[in-house]
């Protein structure tokens, strides 16, 4: 079973992306790469840095935490970004319980 994370990316607008992925340096790779199979969203909109990631599990959960992270403000996210909470305190903070 691969370990799922949870990843937020900066772009030169200072938007946060959120996304999910079992390796992330090599999503952010793709992201960056022109023509690749990153986002849409992220087009033209480099430079583009890593500002979180976490390791939340399975993906089912990770799918959970990236709905959620998605639908904050702008400004929730940034405090996860600062705070740069673990993963069971990014789950706290979204209410999620992980099952057992």
């Amino acid at each position: 079973m691969c370990d799922w994370h949870l990843y937020l990316i900066r772009t030169r607008h200072d938007a946060l992306y959120t996304g999910i992925a079992t390796d992330v340096a090599r999503r952010l790779v793709e992201h960056k790469e022109v023509g690749g199979s990153g986002a849409k969203y992220l087009r033209s909109k480099g430079p583009l840095q890593l500002a979180y990631q976490a390791k939340i599990g399975s993906r089912a959960l990770a799918l959970k935490v990236e709905h959620r992270v998605k639908k904050l403000p702008k400004q929730k996210k940034e405090q996860i970004v600062s705070a740069r909470p673990s993963a069971e305190d990014l789950l706290a903070m979204l209410g999620i319980r992980p099952r057992a």
